[in-house]
């Protein structure tokens, strides 16, 4: 509850501070400033995203999606001609850490039962880099390290396995199962047994 509550925004016309607002120009801020770390682990990571090979199975993921423009406008084929300029620059900011994603454009799509929900739509550049980085190079470093009782945003699994998990659990005899599958199915909007 206080990780909520620290990341509540300050009410308008209230400051924000003490309400889980940082004053304007507090402390360290690590979406401001660049972290300059000693070469090593993060420095290989960061090596491994930027490959060419790495870099161009993420751009045939990326146009394999076929997604639309984020806040820039750019769509996939205009992107490819402004990176085929502006690559060497984008490189830079990643490996001094300088580098910042722009917003993601807020959309709203209708639900097939009726309604509409919330979508965010990054640029294709920010799209290109999460591929490459967190796709590609973290995730098959640390999924293995996931609990096998873990579902949500994993490659291969979703709220209807944590379901039939929790079922086939509960028809082996059991009664109780682990809470983090309680809170991901009640996410889910799925009633707990």
């Amino acid at each position: 509850m206080w990780r909520a509550l620290h990341q509540m925004p300050a009410q308008a016309g209230r400051s924000g501070v003490g309400r889980g607002e940082a004053a304007r120009g507090s402390g360290s801020d690590e979406a401001r400033r660049p972290r300059h770390e000693p070469k090593g682990t993060g420095s290989a990571l960061l090596s491994a995203v930027l490959t060419r090979e790495n870099l161009q199975r993420a751009w045939k993921r990326v146009r394999a999606n076929k997604g639309v423009a984020g806040v820039d406008g750019l769509d996939i084929d205009q992107t490819a001609a402004r990176l085929r300029t502006a690559w060497p620059a984008l490189r830079e900011q990643l490996l001094s850490g300088a580098y910042r994603p722009s917003p993601v454009l807020r959309v709203t799509i209708p639900k097939p039962e009726g309604g509409e929900r919330g979508l965010g739509i990054p640029t294709v550049t920010d799209r290109l880099i999460q591929q490459a980085a967190l796709l590609q190079v973290l995730q098959p470093i640390l999924d293995p390290t996931f609990s096998e009782h873990s579902y949500g945003f994993r490659p291969g699994r979703g709220a209807h396995d944590a379901v039939l998990a929790a079922q086939s659990y509960v028809q082996s005899g059991h009664r109780t199962w682990s809470s983090s599958a309680s809170r991901y199915l009640i996410r889910c909007g799925t009633p707990v047994m």
